[in-house]
């Protein structure tokens, strides 16, 4: 398991970054090992820079902004940030199910045949070595390897094959990869500042980990996370991940599409996105007007609210509908009991929920950060759920292999690679 991120003090504490398009937000909490929940000790949340679709476009204004972030945690927390763990998205991710099989059984010195013998914790490395032993192009590297489920000889479904018997072992996985690249400048970014980073996480996985009951993750749900300028998605079904994927759309989208449509900027298009604009226009005013920003010498303009939310529902409903392609893509038999779980800056548009009940077909609801004590009123919205996500990472999480530490260079450490099993979630 993680060791939980020390800072030189008695407590035990976890940082969580999380880097995205819209807004980077650095969280501090105290480990509460005998509850597995954290304490929320600081937060900050400030416009982010020089970042954009899980690339860096301007690595100096990326790292001013990771460092106004992390000043003002740590001015709330009254602690200093050594340790991080780091959210990631982007195009470049990719993922993908695979599976793997061990020989368990040995010769018998007496009899010449073959006998069975106990599962231990390096058969089960072992089998996740082996699946993760797949075809990847040279400028792309493995993120995480999620066991779905084991077999034990003929039996299937089995969770934690410890301790049983059998002659043979095989293990199904979901793997997330990402390029190289883009996990190496985002590394040496926060580095930069004298951060060590404890880890890549990649963004609905934390969300799901701060979101989700143990009951949704057993009897089907899908996590969707509406980012500035990506919708993450991840379909849960029998304890496990069974489908994760990135759609290149996001709320950001919306923004463009106002401010296209009315000609003003992309600031004041925000403005009136989070002001007015409902996700479902049928439940936004067709009286209520607008007054629009006017330059110099232009006359006055308005426009109703309800004609704003049609932009607004055009791109929400283009957005679930490659959200249902993606679902299908699980090829899962058994319905998704709990449905959609929404979570990430989009999911607080206005009338959102009832557009995605309408669209798809099933029941959702908003995904609040849960096992979290000190929220309240600061960090309890979906908004926040990935930074909650990556606070608890180390209670939850085992890392498969350890960041490289090369000596004698700046960076105090480079990213070759990293991976990452869940391992008892709830």
């Amino acid at each position: 398991m993680l060791s939980p991120i020390g800072n030189g003090h008695d407590r035990q504490t976890t940082v969580g970054l999380d880097i995205g398009a819209c807004t980077i937000t650095c969280a501090i909490g105290q480990i509460i090992p005998e509850t597995k929940r954290v304490k929320l000790l600081g937060i900050a949340s400030i416009p982010s820079a020089g970042f954009r679709h899980g690339t860096i476009t301007n690595r100096d204004e990326l790292i001013e902004r990771l460092e106004k972030a992390m000043t003002e945690a740590e001015l709330m927390a009254s602690t200093k940030v050594m340790k991080a763990i780091l959210s990631i998205t982007g195009d470049h991710i990719r993922c993908l199910n695979t599976q793997a099989a061990i020989v368990l059984n040995r010769a018998s010195g007496v009899t010449g045949g073959l006998t069975e013998r106990a599962i231990n914790d390096d058969d089960l490395f072992q089998v996740l070595d082996l699946a993760q032993a797949v075809s990847l192009p040279i400028d792309r590297d493995i993120l995480h390897t999620l066991p779905q489920e084991y077999l034990v000889d003929t039996l299937e479904e089995i969770k934690n094959p410890i301790g049983m018997t059998g002659r043979r072992l095989e293990g199904r996985v979901h793997l997330v990869t990402a390029a190289t690249t883009a996990m190496n400048n985002l590394v040496s970014c926060v580095e930069e500042l004298g951060i060590t980073v404890d880890g890549l996480v990649f963004q609905p996985l934390a969300s799901a980990l701060a979101t989700l009951h143990k009951d949704e993750m057993e009897l089907g749900v899908t996590l969707v996370e509406i980012g500035s300028s990506t919708t993450n998605i991840a379909v849960y079904h029998g304890s496990a991940i069974r489908h994760s994927a990135i759609i290149p759309i996001g709320s950001s989208s919306i923004t463009n599409d106002i401010a296209v449509m009315l000609q003003i900027s992309i600031d004041e298009a925000e403005k009136i996105k989070m002001k007015y604009a409902s996700a479902r226009a049928s439940m936004s005013s067709p009286k209520l007007k607008i007054d629009l920003p006017s330059q110099a010498g232009q006359l006055e303009r308005s426009v109703p609210e309800q004609e704003v939310s049609r932009y607004v529902e055009a791109r929400m409903l283009e957005i679930f509908h490659m959200v249902i392609r993606e679902i299908s893509r699980a090829d899962i038999k058994d319905p998704l009991t709990y449905g959609i779980v929404m979570t990430g800056g989009g999911a607080q548009l206005r009338n959102i929920l009832p557009l995605a009940e309408n669209s798809l077909g099933v029941k959702v609801r908003q995904g609040n950060p849960i096992k979290i004590d000190g929220v309240q009123d600061i960090a309890d919205g979906p908004s926040h759920a990935t930074v909650m996500g990556l606070l608890l990472w180390p209670l939850y999480a085992t890392d498969h292999v350890r960041l490289q530490q090369p000596t004698g260079r700046g960076i105090t450490g480079l990213f070759e690679k990293i991976r990452h099993t869940i391992e008892d979630l709830f």
